[in-house]
């Protein structure tokens, strides 16, 4: 090609350019009925109402409580004595509308609160460490850093000196697959790769230390018991992709100390070979480390035995094997004890877990789970160090969530003989009500397994009445649906409010029901977990007035693939909608960027074995399929990308079966866009109301 016409070329390409990217932003309303546009304003408007608390600290003696609550309008900071009385908002440094605090935590000496701040920097979500003295009447926050680069995990040191906190020097984007990766460009694998490294800056202020070397990404760490030493689970960059084969280390705490290898799940024996680690925690003699150790699919979303291992390495002893729950936190309350939180079916459990040599014996608290029942969900736990107290959030389907606390009453050993009845310490939601129907917990068994799952009647329910159902997957496949109040996202509650019952089953793969239920979905991926929710249907059928020629599916990431293979696998599903899904295994593997996760649930590389890939890939099953499908997805989702929607999309227009695909721009794995958000929900309601309408005048006997 000629230089004036590459020219004119170029020009022209120009020209087009923001008429092609202003395209590429807009998006097409979907046609739906003014009541069903007004009723989804209504449900949004409710669930928006509510403030979400993202973080409880409790001070070491108990005299103080803090936590954040999220609105449209930022995030902000309260502190309250230990019993919740004389709350008061503390304003951040330079606070303003849409900025926000996290990580709140109390100096062992109980005199200081610790926090992140974005309000004073004037960079968009730079965090930097403000200090609060508490102990002193009329005292104001003030900031000790000006950081430059992704800041959070922020802890205090045990001796009160210092705090640390997990940092990506120069770059405030978040480094992992949840978020939107942008476009794809440069030299792929070399540029751009995140180090995330334990940063530590003195109790004064400074500038912050690097400990850990910049040829590991750290994903959690811990200070041991004096603070000389440190734990922490990392691997080698980029970090979003290699959290599934990261070790556990230890180096003293100081800049360019040696890290030591103490587990590597790939090389150890036992059950943890092959397994994730998280959740690091010296024993309080800093001779040892329990940390959890399971199959995992998420960081954040932790769950598995827990296990003990010497600070100087050796070999991982598994403390809670065979038990029919999932540990999820922990802390350490004396030499041979934890207090310990656990996915138990789709609910919360509480327990003590004392620990004799390589030997754990697990004591649920059954006073503390007694009085929060089977109906409520525990997050963002807090042990007040000395204080003999713990505080958490907690909420329901049924009811928005609020700080919670108990005090313990401990044994001889260190460990918890028993806690006080529980008690909310915040009513900040007080008198939102759902618009949605109640909820109830399902039991079933199929194929040896206990299954759980939760339900959802239609809101303004009449047992006269006979109505669709929804069969709502979660994400994973190792995580559970618990009873929590939903968020402002497409999902289960708004199914409900507009007419549906919601069927949320936690099959095999999932947490809580122990290990070996979580294990039982590897290299067996939409097989048995499938038959686990067309039992749980059934089980629905015959007990509640659900219409089986009006039953659907849906789901997010797992469950966004869930929502696509179930269809091709039976036809108990007359509607789909598959969120940030994918339909082949195979093309998945070189198109994501977390292809690290597969390998501990399929067994092998794709390389080593394609064919058990190919077993678990919808795509090569699309001539069964015949359910019409609704998919949805990011532009930039690096988890569950957008190739994966075109081709099922494509595959289900060359059969003749209904379907549409949205791509939403600038959006990553999870959805930040409120305007994404609610056309997200509208569709799928238009969706299902097409496919399975909640026709109100279907009446049975």
């Amino acid at each position: 090609m000629s230089l004036p016409s590459r020219l004119f070329t170029l020009l022209l390409g120009l020209a087009f350019a923001p008429r092609l990217a202003q395209a590429a932003d807009v998006i097409p309303p979907p046609e739906v009925p003014a009541a069903v546009s007004a009723r989804v304003d209504a449900i949004l408007a409710r669930l928006g109402a509510a403030k979400a608390i993202a973080a409880v600290a409790i001070s070491p003696h108990a005299r103080h409580l803090a936590w954040v609550e999220k609105t449209t309008d930022g995030a902000r900071l309260y502190l309250a004595n230990g019993n919740g009385s004389e709350v008061r908002a503390i304003a951040a440094p330079g606070q303003h509308k849409g900025c926000g605090v996290a990580a709140p935590g109390f100096a062992p000496d109980g005199h200081t609160l610790a926090f992140l701040s974005d309000c004073a920097s004037g960079k968009r979500a730079q965090q930097d460490v403000v200090l609060l003295d508490v102990a002193r009447a009329g005292a104001q926050p003030h900031q000790i850093t000006h950081l430059d680069g992704l800041v959070h995990a922020l802890r205090w040191a045990p001796d009160g000196r210092a705090l640390g906190f997990l940092y990506i020097p120069g770059d405030t984007r978040r480094a992992d697959a949840l978020a939107s990766t942008g476009p794809q460009v440069g030299v792929i694998g070399e540029t751009n790769i995140e180090h995330q490294r334990v940063a530590q800056v003195a109790a004064q202020g400074g500038a912050p230390q690097l400990l850990t070397p910049a040829g590991l990404f750290v994903y959690e760490f811990d200070y041991a018991p004096h603070a000389q030493r440190i734990a922490y689970v990392a691997a080698t960059p980029p970090g979003a992709d290699h959290w599934w084969v990261a070790q556990l280390y230890v180096q003293p705490t100081r800049v360019a100390a040696a890290p030591r290898a103490v587990v590597d799940p790939d090389t150890v024996a036992g059950p943890l070979h092959g397994l994730q680690i998280a959740l690091p925690r010296f024993a309080p003699d800093g001779k040892s480390i329990a940390f959890i150790g399971g199959l995992m699919s998420d960081q954040g979303a932790t769950g598995g035995d827990v296990y003990l291992v010497p600070a100087t390495g050796g070999a991982p002893a598994d403390l809670t094997p065979g038990i029919g729950v999932t540990p999820s936190w922990f802390a350490w309350t004396g030499a041979h004890a934890l207090l310990v939180n656990a996915f138990a079916g789709g609910s919360s459990q509480l327990a003590t877990l004392r620990i004799d040599g390589s030997h754990g014996r697990w004591q649920p608290l059954r006073t503390v789970h007694a009085a929060l029942g089977d109906g409520t969900a525990m997050s963002a736990l807090a042990l007040a160090a000395q204080g003999d107290a713990l505080a958490w959030i907690q909420s329901s389907f049924e009811v928005p969530p609020e700080v919670w606390s108990t005090t313990l009453r401990r044994a001889s050993d260190g460990g918890i003989a028993a806690l006080a009845a529980p008690r909310a310490l915040t009513q900040v939601n007080a008198g939102i009500r759902p618009l949605w129907g109640k909820s109830v917990s399902l039991h079933w068994t199929n194929q040896g397994f206990h299954v759980q799952g939760w339900l959802l009647y239609p809101a303004n329910y009449d047992p006269h009445q006979r109505y669709p159902l929804i069969v709502s997957v979660h994400g994973g496949p190792s995580w559970a649906v618990q009873p929590r109040w939903p968020g402002v996202n497409y999902g289960g509650a708004p199914l409900s409010a507009m007419g549906y019952f919601v069927l949320f089953p936690n099959p095999r793969g999932s947490f809580g029901q122990g290990e070996r239920f979580a294990k039982a979905v590897r290299r067996d991926m939409g097989y048995g977990d499938l038959r686990d929710i067309l039992a749980g249907v059934k089980q629905v059928e015959a007990h509640f007035p659900v219409d089986p020629r009006r039953v659907g599916i849906t789901g997010w990431s797992y469950g966004g693939f869930m929502s696509m293979f179930a269809p091709t696998q039976t036809h108990v599903f007359r509607a789909a909608v598959a969120g940030a899904g994918l339909s082949d295994w195979l093309s998945y593997n070189g198109e994501n960027s977390i292809d690290a996760w597969m390998k501990p649930f399929f067994g092998a590389s794709v390389y080593d074995d394609p064919a058990v890939y190919a077993r678990s890939s919808a795509i090569n099953f699309i001539k069964r399929d015949k359910t019409p499908t609704l998919m949805v997805v990011g532009e930039f989702d690096a988890e569950c990308p957008a190739p994966q929607s075109f081709e099922m999309w494509r595959g289900l227009k060359a059969m003749g079966v209904p379907t549409q695909l949205v791509v939403y721009p600038n959006e990553g794995h999870g959805f930040v866009n409120p305007a994404h958000k609610r056309d997200v929900l509208v569709r799928a309601l238009a969706w299902f109301a097409k496919y399975l309408p909640p026709d109100a005048h279907a009446r049975h006997g």
